[in-house]
């Protein structure tokens, strides 16, 4: 098989020691086998995990050290037999299909020649048909759309930004205020300012962007363009997968399963039960992926005809959904009779009859996740016996715990946090939390899944230990009265009060590393505002971050304005002080400032209610966001 294996380049090889060397987070020359998928996302060779699981199987399996460890030369040689022409024949079944990816040089920011990264036309496909539909009315848009799907018109789209910023508050409204986009006369300068203050919007929702820059886009990269869409695809197709915006969800509480544990499943996981739940109404056979199990179309079939609106008061029109399409043996041509019946509810998105057939996992649970959206037919009395205190005892993510996740998620750590005491229960988000604020981690003292079945929770505890030990000795935190119990309990306020310290550590970094001191004290900052605020001739001086002052949001926009003159458009903002401006003016200037501190290059994560009701703890963020990009242009 020699003969036949793929020669790797030199400049890929350190793609790829580049790729290995961010998931060995604890420097040790391996990865485990349950890293692989996140391994190969990272050399930009995405598979989804049931495709991997048996790629671990045939390759792993034949592990003569058995030690389920995979070291950098194991990599490269899976790699090679992957990239390879008899691998690819060998296990077609088990790896993409190629006529549906493109391949193409020069991406790497590292090196632009020999570099090969893959895109998926399925998944180009879907995104501009579903962005074509969900922005075709928006005014700003109309020298885009609608794109073309056969061409590659989706990558050149973002070049200008202002897509981009739409999908972002089509996923999460009001996330951008829309004044604050270019959308005239868009020099080079002014798409960047575009770019920049969408990549910071996203981060601020909980996407990942510390690969990405303004250029990337720009420059059309699809790859990372298309990594970029479907996390902001999918922070807007999950937002309502939860128990808190929909109590009918408690009716996938499975026999002898406690509340808590259905509380901790992932919008993945939710999204599979509620699927289930259906078929098992239905009285048909369940699914256990979005991949294999659905590409007969049977369980989609069944699934429509559950959710459809029959005689439902809530809907104006009843839909009977055609199950005859069942009936027809070719797969491919049954997926579309199954297709059609989704467009009578207005739901044929993400997938095409092959996307179905072929078991595309993506685009498949993006289909789904739109189906709920639109139907979930879960009605909150289906309950499952559970009792009413327990239900008063359910509630909405806050808006703190919000800000603090998304943060986490924007930082890359996996697993993703969905909900953030639960994910947080066996130390390792927060040991990697550690890393992101220079905290050495010995990676060689912490216990990684799978865990036992037997001691598995010891495990998580010790992590925890070891999580509030380098707290307290190499962080110096203020951790009195937390112990590793409490964060493996999801004990919400000893959780939030190390988060917080993290992510404080984490917006005053920059300050550190332009040699302003390890440690940045709140005076120092609240000076340096002053300063600077009165350097420029403004008369906002605040005592605190509690000055009510911040309420008006005019400290912060006086601010900006000083560090990056030009970039506050002063019709748009409401003057007046804290009596008399109105909530609603208030409100408005808060969003303006937030979106205009983004869009100079502050990667700002609080929210506009966080300088209305002036929460000091998210105010002492963005002023430390502001003063690091201050002190930056003066530093060049």
């Amino acid at each position: 098989m020699a003969n036949h294996i793929t020669q790797i380049s030199r400049d890929d090889l350190e793609d790829l020691r580049e790729a290995f060397n961010k998931i060995d987070i604890d420097n040790s020359g391996f990865v485990s086998d349950f890293e692989l998928q996140e391994l190969f996302r990272e050399a930009s060779f995405s598979l989804p995990g049931y495709k991997v699981r048996e790629i671990i199987e045939t390759f792993i399996a034949g592990d003569t050290n058995k030690d389920e460890k995979i070291s950098f030369e194991e990599f490269v040689s899976i790699y090679q037999e992957l990239k390879s022409k008899k691998f690819s024949e060998t296990f077609r079944k088990t790896i993409t299909r190629r006529d549906g990816i493109r391949s193409f040089g020069g991406t790497s920011g590292s090196s632009s020649i020999g570099t090969q990264h893959s895109y998926s036309d399925e998944e180009k496909v879907a995104f501009v048909n579903w962005i074509n539909k969900a922005l075709a009315k928006d005014p700003d848009c109309k020298h885009l759309l609608p794109m073309n799907p056969d061409n590659d018109s989706l990558f050149t789209s973002l070049r200008d930004g202002i897509l981009l910023c739409k999908m972002i508050n089509l996923s999460q409204p009001d996330t951008i205020d829309e004044r604050v986009i270019n959308t005239k006369k868009l020099a080079t300068f002014k798409m960047t300012e575009n770019l920049v203050l969408a990549l910071n919007s996203a981060s601020a929702i909980g996407c990942t962007v510390v690969s990405i820059d303004a250029h990337d886009l720009m420059a059309g990269k699809p790859h990372l363009v298309l990594g970029l869409l479907w996390q902001v695809i999918k922070v807007g197709l999950f937002a309502d997968i939860e128990i808190s915006r929909n109590e009918g969800l408690i009716g996938l509480l499975e026999e002898g399963e406690s509340l808590d544990h259905l509380l901790s499943l992932s919008p993945e996981e939710l999204l599979l039960r509620w699927v289930n739940h259906h078929l098992r109404n239905a009285g048909t056979k369940t699914i256990s992926n979005f991949s294999d199990d659905i590409k007969d179309s049977r369980a989609y079939f069944y699934l429509l005809d559950q959710i459809a609106p029959q005689g439902n008061e809530d809907y104006v029109t009843n839909i009977k959904i055609d199950m005859s399409g069942m009936n027809e043996r070719d797969l491919e041509e049954r997926a579309e009779l199954m297709l059609r019946q989704a467009a009578r509810l207005d739901c044929r998105q993400f997938v095409s009859p092959h996307d179905v057939t072929s078991g595309n996992s993506k685009l498949n649970m993006a289909f789904v996740a739109n189906l709920y959206n639109a139907y979930p037919a879960m009605q909150a009395s289906q309950t499952n016996g559970i009792d009413s205190t327990m239900m008063e005892g359910l509630h909405p993510e806050s808006r703190e715990e919000k800000t603090f996740r998304n943060w986490m998620n924007s930082l890359g750590v996996s697993p993703n946090v969905n909900h953030l005491y639960w994910d947080l229960c066996d130390g390792l988000v927060i040991l990697q939390l550690y890393e992101k604020v220079n905290v050495p981690v010995n990676w060689r003292k912490v216990n990684k899944p799978p865990y036992p079945v037997l001691g598995a929770n010891m495990k998580k505890l010790e992590n925890c230990n070891y999580a509030v030990e380098l707290g307290r000795n190499v962080a110096h935190f203020s951790l009195v009265g937390i112990g590793g119990e409490n964060l493996n309990e999801g004990s919400s306020l000893h959780t939030l009060a190390l988060v917080w310290q993290l992510m404080r550590r984490y917006t005053v970094q920059v300050l550190s590393d332009l040699g302003e001191g390890e440690k940045i004290g709140d005076q120092i900052i609240l000076s340096w505002v002053n300063s600077t605020l009165s350097n420029h001739r403004k008369n906002t001086q605040i005592g605190s971050f509690k000055d009510k002052l911040i309420s008006t949001s005019m400290p912060v926009i006086d601010l900006i304005d000083a560090i990056a003159p030009g970039a506050v458009k002063w019709e748009m903002v409401k003057r007046g002080d804290k009596a008399t401006l109105s909530d609603a003016d208030k409100l408005k200037n808060a969003k303006y400032a937030i979106s205009v501190a983004r869009k100079i290059g502050a990667r700002v994560y609080a929210l506009p209610d966080d300088l209305v009701e002036v929460n000091p703890k998210m105010v002492l963020t963005m002023f430390a966001c502001l003063m690091g990009h201050g002190l930056k242009k003066v530093h060049r």
